[in-house]
């Protein structure tokens, strides 16, 4: 373990917006496990890598962002999972498990082992189903409220249910055959949340994410969250064209929403300000602009992704400096509410994004990869269908296959290592890929095992192939992917800071993104074994004093 202290002087010497953060705190904070906080806030920053926050902090040293790392212990080599979606990333943060052990892969995958939407006849009904956490489980998909109804949106959004589950249509979830029944996404996860073992505590909890379907974070039990505000992200955003990640601008009125309901929660009451509650004990939010600033090319006449390797571009540096006023605010109603001293603030990732060097991009369009492996399937299986089930290809390549032997496993591996043509480069010139664009592939009992499940399971991958830097699959004009393996897809951020830390210190030994679930457990003076996922993958609480 290596811990490089910033001096203390010089931490207090600014005028911090955790001014809660005192020399006796951090004295307190080493004694041992006696030291807690009260309230643990967790922020996740989509997109956002070690080295943007590093090269902000050092061009902004007044910034929010940097009063929030001089005030905590900053985690300099901290990974997400892999692959790295939003999906397996967040119920990481708040489970403890990787995708093997909560089951969630990425947030629209396959399993072999449930039944097609609508089922009822459940004793006749053939396994195998897209399993879709995304918009397109909302009554309404094209509304800001999910299908809530609520009049006067976008400005009315604050009114929306914390009980986002009742606005996901039954009808499109997946069935459970043995009790021929829908599947909600909180169901679907296979271990429990934070949120469950603080609720079992007594304590209060809230959250904000970007589909109805982060329903999940709930926890099987259903009734993890008991404040969910859920803003479909994917609606048609009013007064811009396409929904609201297709316009920066855009993007961040609709994390300005999420930031809103936070600081109401800050403030005792529940996200929409209408009912006193008390602050939760565990809450937070998801942020989206800075990953909409990085994939798209340009956005509000500015350019967006990287200018060269690790140089955000105009567009994403306009979104660290709004990342920072969220946080800026966000702690700063901290103080205001005397909360400053009892609150842990953590800051993270979901997932980064891949390419940081421009130079390097190759879109690779899936679609005739996927087409000619059916393809080459059917002609070497006469009679046979698509031997692919379902694909999520965004710079990593997961398929499920309708055939699960080792020979239609090995074919896909074979197939997809045989093929080349041409990608797109960042200037929309032809660029030669080769290998299908991956460098290495895990197939059949491979992928099982690179999750640690048994060959077999029902959710994993046939197929998990791992993109060579740089590749990311669309037909689009998309600049930059994540859901791969590379450094630039995995190393996020992660900051823990306030109550019950020590100031200035630098953590520069390797951890991982779902040690942040124990973590907020041991601050809350709660026990992290309390969560399966923990217990099962001995997952470690970060080193925090």
């Amino acid at each position: 373990m290596t811990r490089r202290y910033v001096r203390l002087a010089a931490t207090l010497g600014a005028a911090g917006v955790l001014a809660g953060s005192t020399v006796a705190q951090a004295a307190a904070a080493e004694e041992g496990p006696g030291a807690h906080a009260e309230h643990v806030l967790l922020v996740s920053v989509d997109g956002l890598h070690q080295s943007d926050l590093a090269r902000f902090v050092a061009e902004h040293p007044q910034s929010a962002l940097a009063r929030l790392v001089r005030g905590g212990v900053e985690y300099t080599h901290a990974s997400t999972t892999n692959p790295s979606d939003s999906f397996p990333g967040m119920v990481a943060q708040l489970t403890g498990g990787g995708p093997g052990t909560t089951g969630v892969y990425y947030d629209d995958t396959y399993n072999a082992a449930l039944l097609p939407a609508g089922t009822t006849d459940c004793k006749g009904a053939k396994p195998g189903v897209e399993v879709d956490l995304t918009e397109d489980l909302d009554k309404n998909q094209d509304a800001l409220d999910a299908g809530q109804g609520l009049a006067g949106l976008p400005g009315s959004i604050l009114r929306m249910t914390g009980r986002p589950q009742t606005l996901l249509d039954p009808a499109k979830l997946p069935v459970d055959p043995h009790t021929c029944k829908p599947v909600y996404p909180h169901t679907y996860l296979q271990v429990n949340t934070v949120f469950e073992v603080a609720r079992e505590a007594g304590l209060r909890t809230a959250w904000s994410d970007k589909h109805a379907a982060y329903d999940i974070l709930n926890g099987p039990s259903g009734q993890g969250i008991q404040d969910l505000f859920t803003p479909e992200i994917n609606s048609t955003a009013t007064g811009y064209s396409g929904d609201w990640t297709k316009d920066n601008q855009a993007t961040e009125q609709y994390d300005s929403y999420k930031a809103q309901a936070v600081l109401n929660e800050i403030d005792g009451y529940d996200h929409s300000r209408s009912e006193k509650v008390g602050t939760p004990a565990v809450f937070g939010l998801n942020l989206q602009s800075v990953s909409t600033a990085q994939k798209l090319k340009g956005s509000d006449g500015l350019q967006g992704g990287y200018v060269s390797k690790g140089v955000p571009g105009p567009l994403v540096e306009k979104n660290l400096e709004f990342v920072d006023r969220q946080i800026g605010a966000l702690t700063e109603e901290l103080r205001k509410q005397h909360l400053d001293g009892s609150t842990t603030v953590v800051l993270s990732a979901k997932h980064g994004q891949s390419p940081i060097d421009p130079t390097a991009l190759n879109r690779i369009d899936d679609g005739p990869l996927l087409d000619g492996l059916n393809t080459a399937w059917k002609a070497s299986h006469p009679g046979a269908g698509d031997l692919v089930a379902h694909a999520v290809d965004d710079d990593g390549v997961l398929l499920w296959l309708n055939d699960r032997s080792a020979a239609a496993t090995e074919f896909a591996e074979n197939y997809l290592l045989a093929q080349s043509g041409n990608g797109v480069d960042i200037d929309g010139k032809a660029r030669p890929f080769t290998r299908s664009g991956v460098e290495k592939v895990y197939a059949g009992e491979e992928a099982a095992d690179y999750f640690h499940v048994t060959p077999g399971d029902p959710r994993v991958p046939d197929v998990f192939g791992v993109a060579q830097y740089g590749v990311v699959y669309t037909g689009g004009s998309k600049i930059a992917e994540h859901g791969g393996a590379h450094a630039d897809d995995l190393d996020v951020p992660l900051v823990v800071s306030g109550a019950a830390t020590p100031d200035g210190v630098r953590e520069d030994e390797k951890v991982e993104t779902k040690q942040i679930a124990p973590t907020i457990l041991k601050l809350l003076g709660l026990k992290p074994n309390a969560l399966q996922a923990v217990r099962e993958e001995h997952t470690r609480v970060l080193p925090v004093r």
